[in-house]
This record gives structure tokens, sequence and C-alpha cells, in this order.
């Protein structure tokens, strides 16, 4: 097409997304593209802006369930090292959006920075996580986020300052197409108390979640008050199994996915446990997977 004009040295097209994907499963993207700095970014944004093009943005790939028979437009994975820089300034660290949110925890607690030491564990990438604001042991990165650069959707960079920043549970008004970088504000803390607590954090949660990473996902948002695993145990579903996917036997609120199994298919046990919820007790569980 007329618009990957120029753009042909990182925009690929029908590009499986299966290996960068958590789930490991979905079809193709129309067009991928791996920009390896902002100008090349900008630039794709523009064009897809002027053509009406259907565009994404994945990060770590932990909260996307990609359709089987495939994504349309431009999927763009912001892995590049560009993208990816952390920074410590004092008791601030500048982050970038395509930094894995692990690489960012071990950074702040190695430098004596308390905050995000409770996130340790969870997977994706930085923009991914204040975009939907992550969080966990009553604290998300929400609290600690005073500044944010952000591209559009017409390619035009901004930035979001303290007053401009709303996060509430499992979301934010960080709604614009990237999420480039964030300024967190932490307190200074011994190192070697937070790397205790982080480790306390990691071993109750690997206590509570599936051994294996890749092939599973967490399916819903916790209602306020409950949580997700208990709900789904409670109306008979944990260890049910549609086609290759099955609602995991550690934790009710994960799937893990098996040989053969399909997008279609967590789609369908993801209707199935909604159903149920809803039939027996009058709850309509919010759904955390992004469905492409």
């Amino acid at each position: 097409m007329a618009f990957l004009s120029g753009l042909e040295h990182f925009v690929r097209a029908n590009e499986a997304l299966a290996p960068y994907l958590w789930l490991r499963i979905g079809g193709p993207s129309e067009y991928f593209a791996e920009p390896t700095h902002v100008d090349d970014l900008s630039l794709l944004v523009e064009r897809c802006a002027e053509e009406d093009m259907p565009i994404r943005m994945l990060g770590g790939g932990s909260n996307i369930l990609a359709r089987s028979e495939g994504v349309p437009g431009v999927v763009i994975h912001g892995s590049a090292a560009a993208f990816a820089e952390i920074r410590v300034e004092g008791q601030e660290v500048v982050a970038g959006g395509g930094a894995k949110l692990s690489h960012l925890v071990s950074t702040c607690v190695g430098d004596g920075l308390g905050g995000l030491e409770s996130l340790v564990g969870i997977p994706g990438t930085v923009g991914g996580a204040l975009h939907g604001n992550a969080g966990a042991e009553g604290t998300d990165i929400g609290q600690c986020c005073v500044e944010a650069t952000v591209m559009t959707r017409t390619g035009k960079i901004l930035t979001r300052t303290a007053d401009d920043l709303r996060f509430s549970y499992r979301k934010s008004s960080l709604d614009e197409l990237v999420i480039l970088s964030a300024r967190l504000r932490l307190e200074q803390e011994d190192p070697a108390e937070l790397a205790r607590r982080m480790q306390k954090v990691w071993i109750v949660r690997r206590s509570h979640q599936p051994a294996r990473e890749w092939g599973t996902g967490c399916v819903f948002k916790d209602p306020q008050g409950s949580l997700a695993a208990d709900i789904i145990e409670q109306v008979g579903l944990k260890g049910t199994r549609v086609g290759g996917v099955e609602v995991s036997d550690v934790n009710a609120n994960f799937i893990t996915v098996g040989q053969g199994a399909t997008s279609d298919d967590v789609r369908r046990l993801i209707d199935l446990i909604r159903g149920r919820v809803t039939e027996s007790l009058g709850m309509d569980l919010e759904v955390q997977l992004e469905i492409w």
C-alpha cells in the first residue's frame, strides 16, 4: 500500500502475533511495525491517521487476546531501546513506556527507592502498567506517577502533568495511543529492606498463581470487595476446559493454554464463566483481557 512508502524498513505485512503475546495464540496482524526511534513512530502514526488505518500499541503482550481471524490495521511493537530507557534522578525515576515493569521494579529496589516493590512479578511494560494502573498489596503505579509523555493518534507528542493525571482501580486517564515515558516520584528507603519486602510479595504471588508464565493469563477484574478467583470457584468452574483452554486449578481467575488451543476457545470460556456467574450470583464480571 502507498502508506508504507518510506516505512518498509520497520513495517512488515501479515506478521504472526502469537510469538509476541503471553497467551501464545491468535491470528496475524495485517501490518506489524517495530520502529527504532520516536521519529519513525511519529511518521507511522501520522500516516495511519491520514489513511484512516486502524492502529494498536503492543507492549509486553501479557493482557492481549488476538482474535483467531487476525487483527486489521497496524500493530506497533514498542520494544526498541529508545522506548525502554530507565533513568534514576534522585528520588525520581524516568522510565520509557516500552521498559519492562520488572526492570523498573528491580532498578528502584536496587537504588533504594520504595513504592513499587509490591508490583514484582506483574508482567508487561511500564506503558501498559500505567494505562491499566497496575497494582497489588494496596499500592498501584499511579500513586507514584507525576508526569507522562504521550503520543496521540495523530502523532502529536504531549506532556501530561500531575494535574492532568487520574488513576483509579485498573484504569487511568492515560488513554492516548502511546505512553512514551513517565516520571515517578518514590521514597528513599534501605535497599536491603526493600529487597526483603519484594521477595516476600514474590513468594506469596507465586504460590497463588500458575507456575507457568507464557501460556497463562489473568482474565477478569476483581469486583469491589471480592476476588474474581473466589467467585469463579464458588460457581464450580475451577478446572473447567473449553477446547485447549482451561481455568487454572491454582487460581480460578487465570486460564492456561494447552496444545491446539485457539483464541475462540478463550472467548467461549470467558462467555461460559460470565454467564454462569450472572446466572448463579447476579454479578457481571468485567473482562480484564483486551480482545483485539
